[in-house]
This record gives C-alpha cells, sequence and structure tokens, in this order.
C-alpha cells in the first residue's frame, strides 16, 4: 500500500490568509451589492443543475434519469436556489426600509411567541398549498424581542470581520453550500469550506455557483480529509467553526483524541475553544398516532414513512430510524403491511455511504428476524423492537434500516404520552422527529396532540410532514432542540438556514396535508397539493424537481402550468 500524501499545509495557510486579507470587505459590502450578489448566483445555479445532478447520481450508482434522481434535483440545485430566494425575500424587505419579519407574522400563543415563517410568498402558496411552517421561541422572550432581534447584523448590529471554518457533510449535496451562505449572510463571516471526501467531487460546481464570492477573496473551498481538517480547527487564522458530521466528529476537535480527551471534557478544558455551532444528527423517531385512517391513507402515510427512510439511502441525520406504533391499533398491522408493499415494489438502489454494510450487518446480528426487502441486507425492517437498550435505540444507523416499537395507550390521548416521552427520554439525538396525525385524531384530542408538539424536544417537529422538509425551506432555522452543552453535544449546537435571522429560537413546527388533493377534502386537510414529488414513489418527482428548480431560479409565470402538469400526474 502506497503512503498517505503528506498535509500540504502551504495550500491551506495560503486560503486562510486570502481570506483574512479580504474578510474586512465582505464586513464593508453594502446590503445593495450582496443582494445582487445573490440574484447573480441563481442563473449559475440552473445552468449547472443538470451537470450536478448528474454526477450526485452517479457517484451514488445510478443514473441521471432514474427516478431516484429526483432526490438529487431536491437536495442540490433546488435547495440552494430556495434557500438564496429565501435570503433575497428577507434582504430586499430591509433594503426597502421595512422590518425582516412582518409584525403580523410574530403573535403570542399559549404564552409562547410564535413566528410564522412560511409560507412567505405567493409563490409557496401556490406551489406548496397548505404546507405551513412556524418558528416557536425559546419561553420567555416576548414579542418585541423578535421583532427587535431579528437580522440584527442589518440593522446596526454589524459583525467584525471574521474566517468561518465550516467542515462539510459527505451525504447531501446542498449541505455545504448552505452553510456557506448561513456564515456569509447570517452571520457576516467569510468562509473556508472543506469538502467531505465522500463528495468531494462536488467542489468545482459549488466554486461555480461561489465564484464572485471566491474571486473577491471570500470563500475559499478546499479537499481533505481527517488530518486536514484537524489542521483547520486548530489554525490561528480561523475564527470560528461549523461542522455537520457526527458526535465522535466534535469530540476530537474539542477535547482531541488522546489518552487526557475523557479528562478534558469531564473537566470543561479544552484543547480547542473556538466559538463552535453544529448539527450532528441522532435517532429520528416517526411517531403514528391511532386514528380513523381509509385504505388509501394507509398506503399514502406507508410511502411517506419509506421516503424518510429510504431518501438518499438512509444517509440522512433526520431518516427515520424508529417508528413509534400503538401496540393496540388495529391499524398497526395494516400499516406495517403497506410498508413492506412499498419497500418491496421501489426499484433497487445501493447503500453507497462508506460503513453502510457494516452497520446493516450489526442491525441483522442483533435482529436475525429482520425482513430484508431490497437484495442482500438493503432495507430492512425490524418489526418488533421490545429492548430498550437494543442498538437500534442507541446508535444511528444512517444506513436503509427501520425499526418498530409498539407502545402502550387505549387510546390517542395517552398513546401520544407514551410516545413523547419516550422520543424525549430514550432516542438520542433532538434534531428531527415527525408525528402523523389524521385530522379527525386531532380534533377529538386536541389537547393531547398539541401537548405532544409542545412537549417534543427536537430542532424540528414536522406534523403529517417528514421533518427533513425543514431543511429544504430556508427560511426555517435547522438545527437541534436547544439545551445541549460541548460537555454533551447530542445532535449539536445552533442553527442554521434561518433566512429570516431570528434570534432564541427553540424550534421549528412543520405541518402539511394528511393526504393530498382532492382526497384531502375528505379526511380534513384540504389543499391543492398532490402527492409531494420528493416521495420515494412519485413517478414524476424528477421531471416536477427539474421545473421547480428552472422557476425558483427565474420565477416566470409561464413555467407554473408545466409544474402543475408534471405534479398532479405524480
Amino acid at each position: 500500500m502506497s503512503p498517505a500524501p503528506a498535509l500540504d499545509r502551504t495550500a491551506l495557510d495560503l486560503a486562510v490568509a486570502d481570506l483574512r486579507d479580504h474578510a474586512a470587505t465582505w464586513t464593508a459590502t453594502p446590503l445593495p451589492e450582496r443582494i445582487a450578489l445573490l440574484e447573480r448566483m441563481l442563473p449559475r445555479i440552473a445552468a449547472g443543475a443538470p451537470e450536478t445532478v448528474a454526477d450526485a447520481a452517479r457517484a451514488k450508482g445510478y443514473g441521471a434519469e432514474s427516478v431516484w434522481a429526483a432526490e438529487d434535483w431536491v437536495t442540490a440545485p433546488w435547495a440552494l436556489a430556495q434557500t438564496v430566494s429565501a435570503y433575497l425575500h428577507v434582504l430586499r424587505r430591509l433594503a426597502a426600509g421595512r422590518d425582516p419579519v412582518a409584525a403580523k407574522a410574530v403573535r403570542d400563543r399559549d404564552g409562547r411567541t410564535v413566528v410564522d415563517v412560511f409560507p412567505a410568498t405567493t409563490s409557496d402558496r401556490l406551489l406548496l398549498n397548505g404546507f405551513t411552517a412556524e418558528v416557536w421561541t425559546l419561553p420567555g422572550t416576548t414579542r418585541e424581542q423578535v421583532l427587535a432581534r431579528a437580522a440584527g447584523q442589518y440593522r446596526g448590529g454589524a459583525s467584525s470581520p471574521c474566517v468561518a471554518l465550516v467542515l462539510g457533510a459527505g451525504n447531501v449535496p446542498a449541505i455545504t453550500p448552505l452553510d456557506v451562505l448561513h456564515k456569509l449572510y447570517a452571520e457576516g463571516q467569510v468562509v473556508l469550506a472543506k469538502m467531505n471526501p465522500v463528495n468531494a467531487y462536488l467542489r468545482p460546481h459549488f466554486e461555480k455557483v461561489f465564484t464572485e464570492f471566491v474571486d473577491r477573496g471570500w470563500v475559499r473551498f478546499v479537499d481533505g480529509g481527517a488530518e486536514e481538517g484537524a489542521y483547520l480547527t486548530a489554525h490561528g487564522g480561523v475564527d470560528t467553526i461549523h461542522v455537520t458530521g457526527s458526535e465522535r466528529t466534535h469530540d476530537a476537535i474539542v477535547w482531541g483524541t488522546d489518552e487526557q480527551a475523557e479528562q478534558r471534557r469531564r473537566e470543561d478544558t479544552p484543547l480547542n475553544d473556538k466559538p463552535f455551532t453544529s448539527e450532528l444528527g441522532g435517532i429520528s423517531p416517526c411517531i403514528v398516532a391511532p386514528g380513523p385512517w381509509s385504505a388509501a391513507d394507509f398506503r399514502y402515510q406507508a410511502e411517506h414513512i419509506v421516503t424518510s427512510k429510504m431518501n438518499n439511502s438512509g444517509h440522512n441525520c433526520v431518516a427515520s430510524q424508529i417508528l413509534l406504533v400503538p401496540r393496540h391499533w388495529n391499524g398497526t398491522e395494516r400499516l406495517l403491511t403497506e410498508i413492506r408493499r412499498v419497500l418491496s415494489e421501489l426499484p433497487p438502489r445501493t447503500d453507497y455511504y462508506p460503513g453502510a454494510s457494516d452497520r446493516l450487518d450489526a442491525v441483522t446480528r442483533a435482529h436475525p428476524e429482520a425482513e430484508a426487502m431490497g437484495g442482500g441486507n438493503c432495507r430492512l425492517l425490524v418489526p418488533d423492537i421490545t429492548d430498550e437498550d437494543d442498538p437500534m435505540l442507541t446508535a444511528e444507523v444512517f444506513a436503509s434500516a427501520l425499526g418498530v416499537v409498539r407502545l402502550p395507550g387505549d387510546d390517542a390521548s395517552q398513546f401520544l404520552r407514551a410516545a413523547t416521552e419516550f422520543a424525549n427520554d430514550k432516542l438520542p439525538g433532538t434534531l428531527g422527529a415527525t408525528l402523523l396525525v389524521h385530522p379527525g385524531t386531532h380534533r377529538a384530542h386536541r389537547a393531547a396532540v398539541d401537548g405532544a408538539i409542545t412537549a417534543l424536544r427536537y430542532g424540528t417537529l414536522g406534523v403529517n410532514c417528514w421533518s427533513a422538509f425543514g431543511f429544504l425551506l430556508g427560511y426555517t432555522p435547522w438545527g437541534a432542540h436547544p439545551g445541549h452543552t460541548r460537555q454533551e453535544i447530542g445532535s449539536g449546537i445552533g442553527f442554521v438556514h434561518n433566512a429570516f435571522m431570528l434570534g432564541d429560537v427553540e424550534k421549528t413546527v412543520l405541518r402539511a396535508p394528511f393526504a393530498p388533493a382532492p382526497r384531502g377534502l375528505f379526511t380534513g386537510s384540504p389543499s391543492l397539493s398532490p402527492r409531494p414529488p420528493y416521495f420515494v414513489t412519485n413517478r414524476t418527482g424528477r421531471t416536477t424537481m427539474e421545473r421547480l428548480t428552472a422557476y425558483t431560479t427565474d420565477p416566470r409565470a409561464t413555467r407554473l402550468p408545466g409544474i402543475f402538469a408534471s405534479a398532479l400526474r405524480g
């Protein structure tokens, strides 16, 4: 075996030095020019989208024309264009002399201050009809404080010149550029982004998208593995760090990896005490409340659950790993039957992320009864987990394995209390959770459903909507529920995206129709939205997302009929 190439410190040092030399010019860049930079970015996203998607699909083992490539349109060009558009919406309000958040969007509810952040535009209401998002602020935060603190950097609180290091994620293409945007526009910092070796092939695409920022010395992308990352985190020219990854990565940076690391953590004497934000995943639950489900509801929600597991082969920090279902509901077995059917009917694909095969093998060793529905150990279903120390309840699989836990409760209220307690106290991580609840159940058990929404300690809670959707919208803060510390990092500290630049964030609550149009009219969740294009079962998802990306980068009304026509056929 040939030795690993020596660390090229010179190139890394030059990148940091160049950013430091130009940091003050970004801080001084006026708002109109910041807006123009984003406006000029959108056509570059559109121009590079097909090639970006093709490279991402190829890296995951299928072609750009595959039905699976819909996810690559969602999580590469569209997510980036959507977030750029969200920042533009807010920055244009500021440039026009308006508050970043409309006063009517901030309201008091049951002693809490809540901010309606989505839909934000007429296009949002048309294209994602029935989808909403609200940001809950920390208890004790007043309405006046929310309005005063939003977008503080642009309202008298300008930041000092600063160099941020972003350690990129290897799983979802948009993570790294979205983190770069957040550092630039929400925190006012220039950025050195180290690509993850898993998707370093995306660096040329990102450099094209950010070409003006690169040319003006505000952004640099570099390649490298753990050694380069360790060198940069300790670099004297780096002021702040943001990482998307695992708890182990965070602890290695902050406490070190030698025999004194654990002692440092206990004594809170870090090797690296730079300001540090992180998004570190966990074990995400999908909670299914019992209710008056029809046969169509079982099929649709099975597709929804399988999407939350099989998108990106389960290589997502908020992939549903544990399905919490009522033990005594007669719908539980019907739902599992539909989930098995959907898993079996999906076209083949591989779990491509490094280590996935070993992690799936560990699941089958712990559960010989696991049902495989994708060839080999792919698409595993563990239908009845009973041991609270089960590995699937203690470690993130980060691959295509779904476990089922059956909880007690004679009715929806009792079950929701049990599920909330289990999710909060038994499952590690607080990044995202999903709650599926029929509108009839919500009406009959309103206090219990609303109580669960309030009590679930997750940074993003999706009600009839996979929590990962909050990652995509740009307006919605993305991060773990507050309360973690660097000694007990959990799912991380801090929020990114957050185009309204809200402070004092506790969590985001997403809501979506329980059933698609037109069936939603009969379930009590009326909307114009058909089956979402990001569903793994959507027959026209790739075409819809390609057209939606074109619209988001160039929002001409003439593009809308094609989007609607494709979406309705999905």
